[in-house]
């Protein structure tokens, strides 16, 4: 299903104020994310996901993120309606796991415990896993995005923790917004043109390779 675009920027409806400057004003946990904003487009109070963050909610703010070959899993309590979504860029670290929320045995981690804090249960929790891409070119040969598919696949395997959609892999950049409460996920594929920031992404990830450890509906937008 496509989204469409609306006519013209909307205004912040009554009460996204309120509820950004809350949003803003909460005790950060390390690695949660933390830029707000209100997002014109969708007319909902959203946070961007960087990174190494994580975002845990229980109301439909748009948890959005930009992924190269980085992977951002999105989690969902289907009986306690409450989802959150990580951003990781490698599977695991190869020293003393110094940005722990940059690799996915970390980033998992961290997101299913926070949820389970929050009441959420592995029996009543799905998935929905993007990113992995092959977004520049050259860098083909270390395979990051393939690696980091790999590993978060086989790691939502072995909690039992079902996948029920993804968008993975391919040659695009893509943009991903995530509905917590709902368990709504979107994803926009992107022109493989103007990927400076991704390039910095993949480059970093490039510089710390590592080895890797051994259904639901998406929208477009």
């Amino acid at each position: 299903m496509l989204a469409t675009a609306a006519a013209l920027p909307a205004r912040p409806a009554l009460g996204a104020t309120a509820r950004l400057d809350q949003l803003k004003s909460r005790p950060r946990r390390p690695g949660e994310a933390s830029f707000f904003f209100y997002d014109a487009h969708f007319r909902n109070e959203a946070v961007k996901v960087l990174p190494g963050e994580y975002f845990v909610y229980d109301e439909d703010i748009l948890i959005m993120t930009t992924l190269g070959s980085c992977i951002a899993a999105c989690l969902w309590d289907r009986e306690r309606r409450i989802g959150g979504m990580n951003h990781f860029m490698l599977p695991e670290a190869s020293g003393s796991g110094a940005d722990g929320g940059r690799y996915g045995s970390y980033a998992m981690e961290l997101l299913i415990n926070e949820l389970i804090k929050r009441g959420a249960t592995r029996a009543t929790m799905e998935a929905k896993v993007f990113g992995g891409g092959a977004v520049i070119s050259g860098m083909n040969t270390i395979n990051v995005g393939e690696r980091n598919t790999s590993f978060v696949l086989e790691y939502l395997r072995t909690e039992r923790i079902t996948v029920v959609s993804k968008d993975v892999l391919d040659i695009y950049p893509r943009k991903v917004c995530f509905l917590p409460a709902s368990g709504k996920a979107m994803v926009k594929r992107l022109a493989s043109t103007n990927t400076d920031v991704l390039a910095a992404q993949e480059k970093v990830a490039a510089s710390k390779a590592a080895p890797v450890a051994a259904g639901g509906s998406i929208d477009l937008f």
